[in-house]
């Protein structure tokens, strides 16, 4: 089973977020808040006993926003309740503005083996644009904090395509974090939701970003840059040393079932997805009421099964296996979508090679053209 854990909290919104998160909250809020998740854990483990847990991940907001106190003892009801297996992956999304040598020592020391950090740039203006509330040297400082601490598995978030961002100051960024040695790193391209300071900004064409033939170029840089370095490129925006795939991240691509707890948290279990109600009073009474926090749900068809397989696997650059499609679904992959691959293939974005369906080189920076064949 794989969990998903949604702390909602951050110091201060960033002006590109769109994620379900409310800042600087009072602290009887997330008492209120941390005493529903674990009520909210107790009925997902009684409803759907889903067995031991392979991976946990602590997303946000920003999860270390909390007291390093309310997040091993959260750690301990995730074990007391789920049950861990031994060699779990677990992971804490944490912001370079929230951690201390003392917090991270108590996550490592609950468990917590794996380290998400969201540095995102390695420039102060750029961070101050953003509204991180943090520097570079919090950067840095962070990252020595967690390898003292015993972390030996480390990520990087970075963003490229920033107002006022150009190819030299990306290439810095990839320099910079490369100097670091994480075990992994995520690259994502800036995207701009409507309704978030800097959407609104756009909108109104106050806000300059990098024209699309740049933003490319620091697609294809960041990928030569970090495989050179020794990376695997194997996910479309994630790069690994060998053996350092986030696996929690490959359940969603491999289409593979998974739980989520938390406000605004999503679930993929048997034919359905749902995701919990995103408002921290209706989460919580809902749950005080003895409800599981359920909002949005569909149930899937076994159409919408197989596409989502499809588009969820081209994100890796391994692709999607033939031979697990048909264990799978009972039927010949590249039969069943003939026609679409035909066009995709002609077009030069998808090939099959080595018994996978996989995006080309050329499809890559288009992939969300190719992944509309398949909804």
């Amino acid at each position: 089973m794989n969990l998903y854990i949604h702390l909602p909290f951050c110091l201060r919104k960033c002006n590109y977020c769109d994620f379900i998160s409310f800042p600087a909250v009072p602290l009887p809020v997330t008492v209120r808040y941390l005493t529903a998740l674990g009520r909210e854990m107790e009925m997902v483990a009684s409803v759907f006993r889903p067995g031991k847990a392979a991976t946990v991940y602590f997303g946000g907001g920003t999860p270390t926003y909390l007291a390093a106190d309310d997040l091993v003892g959260l750690m301990a009801r995730v074990a007391a309740i789920f049950s861990i297996e031994e060699l779990a992956e677990i992971t804490v999304e944490a912001n370079p503005g929230t951690l201390t040598p003392a917090k991270l020592q108590a996550l490592r020391a609950a468990g917590v083996n794996r380290l998400s950090l969201g540095a995102q740039a390695f420039k102060d203006e750029l961070l101050k644009t953003m509204g991180r509330v943090h520097g570079v040297r919090e950067i840095y400082e962070s990252f020595t904090w967690a390898r003292q601490a015993g972390f030996a598995n480390i990520s990087l978030d970075l963003i490229y395509g920033l107002p006022g961002q150009d190819l030299d100051d990306w290439e810095e960024t990839l320099e910079r974090a490369l100097e670091l040695e994480p075990e992994h790193l995520s690259v994502y391209g800036l995207e701009l939701a409507p309704d978030t300071p800097w959407g609104r900004s756009y909108s109104q064409g106050r806000l300059l970003l990098p024209d699309e033939h740049d933003v490319v170029a620091m697609y294809w840089t960041a990928r030569e840059k970090i495989q050179e370095a020794g990376y695997e490129h194997y996910e479309i925006s994630n790069f690994a040393r060998p053996g350092f795939q986030c696996r929690h991240n490959l359940t969603y691509w491999e289409n593979r079932p998974y739980l989520g707890v938390g406000a605004g948290a999503s679930s993929y279990w048997g034919d359905r997805r749902w995701q919990n109600l995103t408002s921290l009073e209706a989460y919580c009474r809902a749950v005080e009421e003895g409800q599981l926090p359920a909002g949005e749900e569909e149930v899937l068809t076994p159409h919408r099964q197989r596409g989502d397989t499809l588009f969820l696997g081209l994100r890796l650059l391994r692709g999607v296996s033939l031979k697990e499609y048909r264990e799978r679904f009972g039927e010949d992959l590249l039969e069943a979508y003939g026609r679409e691959l035909e066009c995709l293939s002609a077009l030069g974005l998808v090939t099959v090679e080595a018994g996978f369906l996989r995006l080309t080189e050329k499809g890559l920076p288009l992939a969300n053209e190719v992944f509309v064949a398949f909804v």
